[in-house]
């Protein structure tokens, strides 16, 4: 099995027992990353949806409250299960400090594509967990989702996504955006990476995704904090937006 772990210290200003429940719960962690339901013990299931039909599951592996919480989602073949581990301290001055370990990871150029991919969607959640902290506590979220594949570029599928959103590229953080879309998106750009685009607006985050070449995951994530929204019909329109850009066709398959 690889060693090759993968290892972040977020600082939070909040308590431990607020970061537990937004890390060890399914209402919790759905408000700054995707849907899920845990149950809160070891040896529980934990489940997750990333928007259409892509899902995960996994098993708690450690489930110590207000301390520590981590599950394991089995991988195919005979490579490793990818581990997550979340560790929750308090900080000196108040606050809290959120440890994290990923695990699991191939070697070689495959494991590296991989661990790029998930380097860089932690750090969107951290940055949306923490946003979440500063700007929405407490609030629930309504998450709208969706998720697809194209076999071009990352270059391609952001010419693409910039031209729908009515943007003529990326904006720099910090400055005000109203996208078009399915619904119209007013609000102040907090991410800008070439992976991601992000919108905080006045009641929710919306995020942007395209990643990889030669074959590309574009997505759009919607946390709509507050009062409920319909996010069934939200959903189905942001997914048909999101199909009628890059049409489905087969993804590669593993060797």
């Amino acid at each position: 099995m690889s060693e090759r772990r993968m290892e972040k210290t977020v600082e939070l200003d909040a308590s431990p027992e607020q970061v537990w429940e937004l890390i060890a719960t399914g209402p919790g962690i759905s408000t700054w990353f995707v849907p899920h339901e845990v149950e809160p013990r070891t040896g529980g299931t934990v489940k997750a949806s990333f928007g259409g039909a892509f899902a995960g599951n996994g098993r708690v592996t450690a489930y110590q409250p207000g301390r520590r919480f981590g599950y394991a989602e089995p991988a195919p073949g005979d490579r490793p299960d990818h581990a997550f581990e979340f560790l929750v301290e308090g900080r000196e001055g108040g606050g809290a400090v959120l440890r994290f370990v990923q695990s699991g990871f191939l070697d070689g150029p495959e494991g590296d594509a991989e661990y790029q991919g998930f380097d860089n969607g932690w750090n969107l959640f951290f940055t949306n967990l923490r946003t979440y902290l500063e700007h929405f506590a407490g609030q629930p979220v309504s998450n709208v989702l969706t998720m697809g594949y194209t076999p071009g570029t990352a270059a391609d599928a952001w010419s693409v996504l910039h031209r729908s959103l009515g943007l003529t590229g990326h904006p720099a953080v910090g400055e005000q955006v109203s996208l078009d879309g399915p619904q119209q998106i007013t609000g102040v750009v907090d991410v800008a990476t070439p992976e991601f685009l992000g919108i905080r607006s006045a009641h929710g985050l919306h995020r942007f995704g395209a990643e990889g070449d030669g074959g590309c995951g574009v997505s759009a994530y919607h946390y709509f904090y507050g009062d409920p929204v319909d996010a069934e019909t939200l959903s189905k329109a942001w997914d048909a937006w999101l199909t009628e850009l890059f049409p489905p066709s087969p993804q590669p398959v593993d060797a």
